[in-house]
């Protein structure tokens, strides 16, 4: 008997050394969460002139708030979509414009957030300005809001003109009055970027790359935008002027979920 007591009492303190050992792996996995896979890439790292206001790290965007995801205010791409887009920011730079994001890669939980939002159809705060002329219950049926992004698959980039030199771009205070996004420029919220006729993020018509509305100035501005990086593998959607996806995409079927951040970054450099 006091043999067995003794193995048994062995065996324990064998169990619980083992799960002492395991448990801080385990934890620090859980802290680490989803990791980029190898090709992912900041495009400061590939560019660092091309400039970034990355909108969902601020509450200056459709649904007033930082996003979900958006751990760090970095664009993060594919390095096939970053090297192609540092390809186009040479050829604008020699022409006195640089390229400037809002947004790039976007964790799934960033457009789940979309969708959570979107269904709130009390919350219509930020209507004023991204939305005026829009019921909220259309967002879904008009396309503006989905339950997946090309975003997710890591190629798909937000981005404008702006011309050198960059002017400052104040920042938005929540609360202030807020200006329909197809206002004139002069009127609307103030970006540094060239005039495309409407603000990013503008659910209306009007941001239909091609719309017949948009002339003069604000035409050419987004067809020099569309010309440069449809000259180098990007491919404009043609409801937003702003949004541009390069191809071949690396993960054309994969919506990933790591946030955007350095460190999600770090394991696979």
């Amino acid at each position: 008997m006091t043999r067995l007591t003794t193995v048994a009492r062995g065996l324990i303190t064998a169990f619980a050394a083992l799960l002492a050992a395991t448990a801080p792996a385990a934890t620090a996995q859980a802290e680490t969460g989803p990791q980029a896979p190898r090709d992912f890439v900041t495009l400061r790292s590939v560019d660092p002139t091309i400039l970034q206001e990355i909108r969902y790290f601020t509450p200056h965007n459709f649904v007033g708030e930082r996003i979900d995801g958006y751990v760090q205010p970095i664009c993060v791409l594919t390095r096939p979509a970053a090297q192609a887009l540092h390809r186009a920011q040479t050829k604008l730079l020699s022409q006195g414009y640089t390229l400037k994001v809002y947004d790039c890669y976007r964790p799934q939980r960033a457009v789940d957030h979309f969708v959570r939002w979107a269904k709130d159809l009390d919350d219509q705060a930020m209507k004023d300005e991204f939305y005026p002329n829009v019921d909220k219950t259309r967002l879904f049926a008009d396309g503006y809001i989905a339950e997946k992004s090309g975003h997710s698959r890591g190629s798909t980039l937000d981005v404008t003109l702006v011309k050198l030199p960059a002017k400052p771009t104040r920042p938005y205070h929540p609360g202030e009055p807020l200006v329909p996004c197809f206002a004139p420029l002069e009127e609307r919220f103030p970006d540094n970027s060239v005039d495309m006729g409407t603000g990013f993020d503008c659910f209306d018509t009007l941001s239909h790359t091609l719309d017949p509305r948009v002339q003069g100035g604000q035409r050419a501005n987004r067809l020099l935008l569309k010309s440069t990086l449809e000259g180098l593998g990007f491919v404009n959607l043609a409801e937003e002027w702003w949004h541009y996806t390069y191809k071949p995409e690396p993960y054309p079927d994969t919506y990933f979920d790591f946030p955007v951040s350095r460190k999600a970054l770090t394991s696979a450099h």
